[in-house]
């Protein structure tokens, strides 16, 4: 379950007289919580400002509204090898120039680094605020002028492999990979982020070349920036790297199927020579900005919260699980609520799904408690309020809001959350946990 953080308690920030709206090149659209937001309009760029003088520090990211989920058969892998490929160097900074990012930025003691996920791709740096202008410029030269070849290509194969054998060797993660592949047969969340593995080894580096030039485009990013700035000179630097470079003159494509309705529940089986033993049971649930969302973290609480969790104490505190998780990762589409069990060993598979369904049906007849309400929500409050400390993990909570499709999602949720009732969650459990919306999954090892 990915918690995105709630900016109602950041209230150190600084306070200018200057308006927010007075930005050459910029429009300002809106301002939530402590966040503004501006249009380069010079190529419809989003970009996201939190100053914060409470550290000399500050993170710079840029997140491409681009992932898995726009990946067609035959590309699968191409975001997140093309992720790796985005730091072999740029027209501005390589190798040849003896500036290349990874040197650039050890000197000054910043980190950087770049994720993917099924519904977006970011690049970030995290380093002494007085260093941001040497991040926008890096950020601003490789969105169009990225350099890389198959030789650049064939040196990081054995990194991505490496990575998709750990994953396949991962019993939760190769059970996960199995039951969102039976879920969903026509949406692109069929295939897990890592690709499949024909795919990776067919990679060249001109099929990624038109995959970067389809979608690494101004008008398909978003740039925040959190920390200790001022914002009318960062607003300058900014335009000043970014404006020259255009928008996009082709419509960038996006996902337009939908996911058939699922008409009977839907299993499968991973074997593999292994000593562990799981269970995965998963239902569709809709996507993350559906008004849903809100009671769906409360029902993740009480049904997998360690110790208090209901699930926890049907299996766990019966010695039929060594672990259990419920769990959610927020989608642009319509996702899936994942519970899986670890197997104590001696343990029937069916033994724990049918545990599973029964504590699930419990939910469907007579709902949860107040009280259970309320510690789910208190939890949900404290790992929130855990999770916002420091500029990275602020800009990380935008840039999950950003790949659902909203960034205010990230301000607004703990308001929202205030706002969940039992009757709420009873009535999410009754439309979700039906056998037609259920794919079940067993890790057997053998």
């Amino acid at each position: 379950m990915i918690i995105c953080v709630s900016m109602s308690n950041l209230k150190r920030v600084k306070k200018s007289g200057k308006s927010r709206k007075d930005a050459q090149g910029f429009r300002f659209v809106q301002r939530v919580g402590a966040i503004s937001e501006y249009t380069l309009l010079a190529n419809d760029m989003r970009v996201l400002l939190l100053e914060d003088d409470t550290t000399p520090t500050a993170t710079l990211m840029v997140t491409y509204h681009v992932g898995s989920r726009n990946e067609v058969l035959g590309t699968t892998g191409s975001t997140h090898i093309l992720e790796h490929l985005m730091f072999k160097g740029s027209k501005n900074f390589n190798d040849k120039k003896g500036n290349r990012l990874d040197y650039l930025f050890d000197e000054i003691g910043a980190r950087n680094n770049a994720t993917t996920s099924p519904d977006r791709t970011n690049y970030y740096e995290i380093l002494p605020s007085e260093h941001l202008p040497l991040a926008i410029a890096v950020e601003a030269d490789r969105m169009r002028n990225a350099t890389f070849d198959d030789k650049d290509l064939a040196s990081e194969m054995t990194v991505v492999r490496n990575e998709f054998e750990r994953g396949e060797n991962d019993p939760t993660e190769a059970l996960a990979k199995a039951v969102w592949g039976a879920a969903f047969l026509a949406h692109p969340y069929h295939h897990s982020t890592i690709g499949w593995k024909s795919d990776i080894e067919g990679s060249t580096a001109e099929k990624l070349r038109a995959f970067y030039d389809h979608f690494y485009w101004p008008n398909n990013a978003t740039l925040s920036i959190i920390g200790n700035f001022d914002t009318s000179p960062i607003l300058e630097t900014v335009r000043l790297n970014f404006a020259k470079l255009p928008a996009s003159s082709h419509e960038i494509r996006d996902v337009s199927v939908e996911e058939p309705f699922q008409e009977g529940e839907r299993r499968t089986i991973v074997r593999r020579h292994e000593e562990k033993q799981a269970v995965e049971v998963a239902y569709k649930v809709r996507k993350a900005l559906d008004p849903t969302s809100y009671p769906l973290l409360i029902l993740t609480q009480v049904l997998g919260a360690e110790h208090t969790g209901r699930l926890y104490k049907a299996l766990v505190d019966k010695g039929l699980a060594r672990g259990v998780s419920s769990r959610w990762w927020p989608t642009k589409d319509t996702g899936l609520l994942e519970i899986v069990a670890m197997l104590t060993n001696g343990t029937k598979h069916e033994e724990v799904e049918q545990v599973i369904e029964k504590e699930l049906a419990k939910i469907v007849r007579g709902g949860i408690t107040k009280d259970e309400c309320d510690r789910a929500r208190a939890t949900l409050r404290a790992m929130i309020a855990f999770a916002r400390d420091g500029s990275y993990a602020v800009a990380d909570g935008l840039n999950e809001a950003l790949a659902i499709g909203d960034w205010t999602y990230y301000p607004t949720l703990q308001d929202k959350l205030a706002l969940v009732q039992p009757k709420d969650v009873h009535d999410l459990a009754k439309s979700i946990f039906i056998e037609s919306g259920r794919t079940v999954g067993w890790f057997v090892g053998e």
